[in-house]
């Protein structure tokens, strides 16, 4: 109940506490990751690499990231600290289960009208989208798609509520877990379905889906003392917070937003499969990101919320400096190992049927310019976390805006150079480079001097275990060749799973070496949940 829950310490526990809760999260996270692999290899497997498999992403493209926009990412980042706030300082959980009751009504208000109108907008909008495509056939396909794809984002609203809410209390496996269930759902209507309703499987599958994550979530989150029930009293003081949190956050997600559909639109004018290219090279960025970056922001971003609440700046400073290294630890040796096994990723992943290799160099070009920015969207990511947590919203708003101007001048360059597709995602390596520059700025004006000292020594130390792993995997490859050009076979998944242990397994030995401190904190024997 939120009155036992409540009588718990309100900071958050300790950082050996918070790595180990991050290394579940991550754990979770690492299956689901996978089984979105899984998802994109069957799409481009029954489906092809070309037009069918482009519709497909182009149209689901806009509801999903609405989601980021009304639900999960803008919603969270609003929702946290207020009811991390109001646990604080109200222990019953009176005013915070009639908070919950009050957002999810605003969702349902919210979201539901958009649907009806994005249906009936369908035509021109998808026609706009898919303005590249001649064929009416295709066009025709895509409007029907996108007026089920939409229907998703009523349900992902809801579950982002609940997602929020045991994030609040601390509990991370069981939102962590829930997309596991919406992977599965689309891939098994698609293998069951696909023969019959062909590219309409992928829609049964995102709507089971999505009814899949409610579900599930439902009964951890009555545990806590909470119910579902609507509440339309807005006017609460409180909601009028997370509302006037939610706008500015709001306006940040759009930049983001409005600068990847740009970037779907421009691949979508560069040739057949290039946008197929961006989103495979996306898909596989996402794993280490979604892995570590947003593991670690999930875990540490109620924390810093509550030591916001208590005007603990020590704290911030020490969460901050904490996730820096941490993240550090996690993507730099996450980047390398793209950067250099792009092809081997690509190709045993994807590498069958209409997907050739030529494809398969073109894909892995993409991911290597987005490997080259990894840490620097996993660090802007979270840094965003560290202002909305202090109330600071218009910090990351103009950070964003920055980084969405580079961003789509340098594609609109680059686009038109030799790296074509690949340009589209340097220049999202660079323009996140920039904003995450100024943030760390901005960041010492709001909570103090932020200490380089550990920071600088875990990053030697980082670089220092990463030079044999790299080694050891070149040296591999004076054995076995340029295995990946024959595709995906069941050799070389074989190679490319002894290529992926011999890196991990090195850079791990390194770190213990080193004494990275990540590692001796992951090692504790402690509870997540105390």
């Amino acid at each position: 109940m939120i009155g036992r829950d409540a009588k718990k310490p309100q900071h958050g526990g300790g950082l050996g506490r918070s790595a180990r809760s991050s290394v579940v999260v991550m754990g979770c996270t690492f299956l689901s990751r996978l089984l979105g692999f899984a998802r994109i290899a069957v799409i481009t497997g029954v489906f092809g690499a070309g037009t069918k498999a482009d519709i497909i992403n182009l149209t689901f493209s806009i509801p999903n990231n609405l989601r980021k926009l009304l639900a999960e990412g803008a919603l969270s980042s609003a929702f946290v600290p207020e009811l991390s706030r109001t646990l604080v300082e109200e222990r019953s959980g009176s005013r915070a289960r009639a908070l919950v009751g009050k957002l999810m009504s605003f969702q349902l208000l919210l979201v539901v009208p958009l649907s009806a109108l994005s249906m009936a907008a369908a035509r021109p909008l998808i026609a706009r989208v898919l303005s590249e495509f001649r064929n009416p056939d295709d066009v025709a396909r895509a409007i029907g798609l996108f007026r089920y794809f939409i229907n998703y984002l009523p349900l992902i609203g809801i579950s982002a509520v609940l997602m929020g809410v045991l994030n609040a209390h601390h509990r991370f496996v069981v939102p962590a877990v829930t997309p596991i269930l919406f992977s599965i759902a689309v891939i098994v209507s698609i293998v069951t379905l696909s023969g019959a309703f062909d590219i309409y499987a992928v829609a049964v599958g995102v709507l089971s889906g999505g009814l899949l994550q409610i579900l599930f979530q439902l009964p951890f989150f009555g545990r806590l003392g909470y119910r579902v029930r609507l509440d339309f009293g807005f006017s609460d003081p409180t909601f009028r917070r997370v509302l006037a949190v939610w706008l500015p956050v709001l306006a940040t997600s759009s930049v983001f937003t409005v600068t990847y559909q740009v970037a779907i639109r421009f691949a979508s004018g560069i040739g057949p499969g290039s946008v197929t290219s961006l989103a495979i090279a996306i898909t596989f960025f996402q794993l280490p990101f979604g892995i570590f970056s947003s593991s670690v922001t999930t875990v540490l971003f109620p924390r810093m919320s509550r030591q916001a609440a208590l005007d603990d700046r020590d704290g911030l400073r020490e969460s901050l400096e904490y996730g820096l290294r941490f993240l550090g630890v996690l993507l730099v040796p996450s980047a390398i190992f793209l950067f250099i096994a792009g092809r081997g990723l690509v190709s045993v992943a994807f590498q069958r049927g209409d997907f050739d290799y030529a494809t398969t160099v073109r894909t892995a070009a993409v991911l290597t310019a987005y490997a080259l920015g990894l840490f620097s969207v996993g660090a802007f990511a979270f840094m965003q976390r560290l202002f909305y947590a202090t109330g600071s919203h218009r910090i990351p708003f103009r950070a964003a805006v920055v980084v969405a101007v580079v961003d789509i001048g340098l594609s609109l360059w680059l686009k038109e150079t030799p790296l074509r597709t690949a340009g589209i995602a340097l220049a999202n390596t660079v323009s996140f480079s920039v904003g995450f520059v100024m943030l760390l700025f901005q960041a010492q004006r709001t909570i103090g001097r932020i200490e380089g000292g550990p920071i600088a020594r875990t990053a030697v130390r980082t670089c220092v275990s990463l030079v044999p792993a790299v080694a050891a995997v070149y040296a591999s490859r004076l054995l076995t060749g340029s295995w990946w050009i024959a595709g995906s076979t069941p050799k070389n998944l074989l190679l490319l799973l002894i290529e992926v242990v011999v890196f991990c397994a090195v850079v791990l030995i390194g770190y213990r070496l080193t004494r990275v401190e990540m590692m001796s904190m992951l090692l504790m024997r402690r509870s997540i949940d105390e």
